[in-house]
């Protein structure tokens, strides 16, 4: 597999990159000779996992991980917040997942569980796999620092929020393929049967040509926490991380994510310029931080093809989480539907796929991993993709913030470092309310955002 994967390669080697191509296996003796924990070569195994995020979507990692067909335990655990973790560890027990000899699958004594900005590192040092789900601004230092310690990594997407921590990324996902580390990001689309099936067709011909396209991801919008009395700034923000770029990226890049990288997967490449307009018309409160409620960005590549992406956070208004793309033949929509088709132009379906059979993708990322790992198979090098279609939803917001055509080199060239200088729950985040509550917004034509 080459370690190169820019536009120009990108057709030749997007099919080693996708989820469940296998990119190369260990010799039995391979744990011995590199000393990686990680590989596993019996059913009868225990696969050690440490999780890391303890929120809603870092517990349903863990249960998936736990739902496999391996020998998964969780025997670690860590957050900034000791009621998250506390919160994560009382609803996996409560399952009462037990391995084959009848022994707990969530063995986290006290000592296990680790709180504070710095409990990643203990935590991963115990286990063989890590599952990174805090909020997306850490997974850069927690990337790299799992990739140091040799584990195989599930990490939730986005895997960045700005230009610097992308780079980060770009630079782990390198030393994570000379070590042969498994690593698959939450991007599930890329493990759903249904997209897998449409795709590979649309890749092959069957709609010709893709000359445009439109991605959504237009909803009501996500939970907000009211600030306390007596909270530090440092705390009020990682309670509220949805609504601080730092911490989240804004909601093109934390939800929106998933469609981008399925327009970028269509098109085999990423996008070579973008322009847009976005701001805060219904949102607007101070409760809302400092991220716009709706982007509609061009994006532009390189041969031509324009994609339209639109997402926004509107309550009591139309939804749509979807991708819609055109190819001189015919076009698509609603892969994720229990029925979606390949349509002709002439109204007829040129490939229907059935998703009744079709598993819950959620589940299938980690059934895949799993399966990988106890085999001592590497088989999934997601972050450098994963990293480039994030860095795409960063180049949207980009755009959207200054008014300005953003280019792909530029912006992920960027210095803006969005990351505090201190992590303590008493140091300053960069972005900080004036005297009546309110942050900084960006105003385009005005803000430097690249």
């Amino acid at each position: 597999m080459t370690n190169e994967s820019n536009r120009r390669d990108f057709l030749k080697t997007s099919g080693l990159l996708t989820g469940g191509a296998l990119l190369g296996s260990l010799p039995f003796s391979a744990k011995a000779e590199t000393g990686h924990p990680g590989y596993h070569f019996s059913a009868n195994d225990t696969i050690k996992v440490a999780l890391i995020g303890c929120g809603g979507r870092g517990t349903g990692a863990a249960q998936q991980a736990l739902s496999t067909k391996q020998n998964v335990k969780i025997v670690a655990m860590a957050d900034a917040f000791r009621d998250r973790l506390d919160d994560a560890y009382k609803a996996l027990i409560g399952r009462g997942a037990k391995a084959a000899d009848g022994t707990p699958k969530v063995d986290v004594p006290e000592d296990h569980k680790f709180v504070g900005f710095d409990a990643y590192k203990q935590a991963m040092a115990l286990a063989d796999v890590v599952i990174l789900a805090t909020p997306p601004g850490f997974r850069p230092s927690h990337f790299e620092e799992a990739v140091r310690q040799g584990k195989q990594v599930f990490m939730e997407k986005p895997v960045a929020t700005d230009a610097p921590g992308i780079r980060r990324v770009l630079a782990a996902a390198e030393e994570a393929k000379k070590k042969k580390l498994n690593v698959v990001v939450g991007l599930q689309r890329r493990y759903q049967p249904s997209y897998r099936d449409m795709i590979k067709r649309i890749h092959d011909g069957a709609l010709g040509d893709i000359v445009g396209g439109q991605v959504y991801w237009v909803s009501g919008g996500v939970w907000q926490k009211p600030r306390k009395p007596n909270q530090t700034e440092m705390d009020y923000q990682m309670r509220n991380w949805y609504y601080f770029n730092w911490l989240c990226g804004d909601h093109i890049n934390e939800q929106h994510v998933h469609n981008i990288d399925v327009a970028n997967w269509v098109k085999n490449s990423y996008p070579v310029s973008c322009q847009g307009t976005g701001g805060r018309q219904v949102r607007t409160g101070k409760d809302y931080g400092e991220i716009f409620d709706h982007h509609i960005v061009d994006f532009v590549y390189a041969d031509g093809t324009t994609i339209n992406s639109q997402c926004r956070h509107y309550e009591g208004t139309y939804s749509r989480v979807d991708e819609m793309f055109l190819g001189t033949k015919g076009k698509i929509e609603g892969m994720e539907k229990k029925s979606s088709a390949l349509m002709g132009y002439n109204g007829q379906p040129i490939y229907t796929h059935d998703s009744k059979a079709d598993g819950n993708p959620y589940q299938i990322e980690h059934d895949e991993l799993f399966e990988a790992i106890a085999k001592g198979e590497y088989k999934f090098a997601d972050a450098e993709r994963v990293a480039k279609s994030t860095m795409t939803a960063i180049m949207g917001r980009m755009a959207t913030y200054s008014g300005k055509v953003v280019k792909w080199d530029e912006a992920l060239n960027s210095q803006i470092d969005l990351f505090p200088s201190t992590l303590a729950w008493d140091a300053l985040p960069k972005s900080l309310p004036d005297k009546d509550g309110f942050y900084p917004i960006a105003v385009p034509g005005k803000t430097i955002a690249v």
